[in-house]
């Protein structure tokens, strides 16, 4: 994208999701470290530039799985939360540790839908994430699997990495995923599908490129999930970028303006509600 400029170097505070796929060894579904130790750096590295800067991390249920030595993602919900229960604190270890490393401190918050349409719940969540970027900690947020039964709801963290910009006023939500953007088609049956680089505005003909499924065992976000994300940012005032998190290094060509991957444009919308578009979409 060096034809266009977008001046995400000059953003204030920034949400970055990675989803499970792209934290995982696709063989193997185990924690691949160094992807782990190169996102850290390049979170830190925005927080040098003077960004405030917020992690939605999916991966609690996979690392868990590894853990208690589960061969395939479980299906039903009390071993996903159990699995949920063994993998964050791993996960949260793991990364504290990192971040410690580069003289950076983690906080985590777990997120369930509850937080955000009680109007009291909601307004501590924010008053929370409000201190945390005062006091210079970089949030680690998932949703609370254990407690929470809205979980597959969610996809992958996508939803909630919207909810989450929404929530803080980012005025930039970057999702890592398994695929370059959106494209016209799907890339891996349709060869001549194309991407579509930027989105000035949401409308219907975007939903019917959507697909169910991203192919992975470990993720469970497809392009729906994303869309969705995309009107949930940029309603709020935010732009969008998805781009590839097979290699996290892309983060800082995408605030040098070089990367390939869509933005969708900020499109801010004085009628969105965000309690009330959780309550409608996930009941």
């Amino acid at each position: 994208m060096e034809q266009r400029k977008f001046h995400f170097c000059e953003r204030k505070r920034v949400v970055v999701k990675i989803g499970s796929s792209s934290l995982h060894y696709e063989e193997t579904g185990k924690l691949n470290f160094t992807k782990l130790e190169r996102l850290v750096r390049e979170l830190c590295n925005l927080r040098n530039r003077g960004m405030d800067v917020c992690l939605v991390s999916s991966g609690a249920i996979a690392a868990g799985r590894q853990t208690l030595g589960m061969e395939e993602r479980p299906r039903d919900i009390s071993t996903k939360q159990a699995c949920a229960a063994v993998g964050q604190g791993r996960l949260m270890m793991i990364y504290q540790r990192l971040f410690g490393e580069y003289n950076q401190v983690a906080g985590q918050v777990l997120m369930t839908k509850n937080t955000m349409v009680n109007p009291i719940s909601r307004e501590n969540a924010k008053n929370t994430f409000e201190e945390l970027f005062r006091l210079g900690v970089i949030p680690i947020v998932n949703e609370n699997d254990t407690v929470s039964t809205y979980e597959m709801q969610f996809g992958d963290n996508d939803t909630l990495s919207a909810i989450v910009t929404s929530l803080v006023g980012a005025d930039l939500l970057i999702l890592l995923s398994d695929i370059d953007g959106l494209f016209t088609d799907d890339p891996h049956r349709n060869p001549d599908a194309k991407l579509i680089e930027v989105v000035e505005h949401m409308d219907a003909s975007l939903y019917d490129m959507a697909k169910g499924s991203t192919g992975s065992d470990v993720g469970t976000g497809g392009m729906a999930t994303k869309l969705a994300a995309a009107k949930i940012a940029t309603h709020s005032g935010a732009d969008m970028v998805i781009a590839n998190g097979a290699d996290v290094g892309i983060l800082h060509h995408i605030f040098d303006d070089s990367f390939r991957g869509t933005v969708f444009r900020a499109d801010k919308s004085e009628s969105f509600c965000i309690e009330n578009f959780i309550l409608e979409t996930i009941g």
